[in-house]
């Protein structure tokens, strides 16, 4: 049975970290705790982990699942031609409840699926988190669902539905906490995803692709004209 590690408990929290690092390590999956929803882990480098994340979340290729980062300097080493508005928004809401779609380096030697050449990545805003980011480096997270159901808020709930799926399960507690639900889904508190990769074609507009914890009015009080009306999303 898959053992989940109380992050409250020092001692848990020292083994289940050390057990979370071992198994990233080796192509297994992990659930972590973000400051959203719970997420389901993978070693974002590693083609045979991610492809068992999202067997696990019974997706296919076509749905590539976001990369989770330690810290904003990283987001230029996966992502290329990155535009001011989303430096403005990165550093407004970094970490947090946001993730911004952009062109990935061409250098990257990664297989998320089928991403078109692009990449969302964000930084979470949950100490358990960026702590086995700052081991393992970027990580591909997905909610930690079964696809159709809703998000996992808690360790349990990721359990009931990810099952022995994944090797280690950390538990922060509950998730979202901190946010309100407003985003497209009744008491779902998912992060914001903001497009990127048509500014320099578009007339260098930004596009909310999901609505989430980070309101519309958030975003444009921060990048004004740049965020495409409602009307051209």
């Amino acid at each position: 049975m898959t053992r989940i590690y109380d992050c409250s408990v020092d001692e848990e929290y020292t083994t289940g970290m050390r057990l979370a690092r071992s198994a990233i390590g080796r192509g297994a999956l992990v659930v972590i705790p973000t400051d959203t929803v719970y997420g389901v882990a993978a070693d974002a480098f590693n083609p045979e982990a991610v492809q068992k994340l999202l067997d696990a979340k019974g997706r296919d290729r076509q749905s590539p699942p976001p990369v989770l980062i330690p810290g904003i300097p990283t987001l230029d080493a996966l992502a290329e031609n990155v535009p001011q508005p989303v430096r403005d928004l990165v550093a407004a809401f970094w970490p947090g409840g946001l993730t911004v779609v952009l062109t990935a380096q061409p250098s990257l030697v990664w297989d998320l699926g089928e991403t078109r050449g692009t990449v969302a990545l964000r930084m979470p805003r949950n100490k358990v988190a960026l702590d086995l980011l700052a081991e393992t480096g970027p990580l591909a997270v997905s909610s930690a669902n079964t696809t159709g159901k809703p998000s996992a808020i808690d360790a349990a709930g990721a359990d009931d539905m990810l099952g022995g799926t994944v090797a280690v399960y950390l538990d922060g507690g509950v998730a979202g906490l901190d946010y309100e639900a407003i985003g497209d889904r009744p008491g779902d508190t998912s992060s914001t995803i903001v497009d990127a990769t048509g500014f320099d074609t578009n007339g260098g507009k930004l596009v909310i692709v999901r609505n989430g914890v980070i309101s519309r009015a958030a975003i444009e009080a921060v990048i004004g004209e740049a965020l495409a009306p409602v009307a051209e999303q």
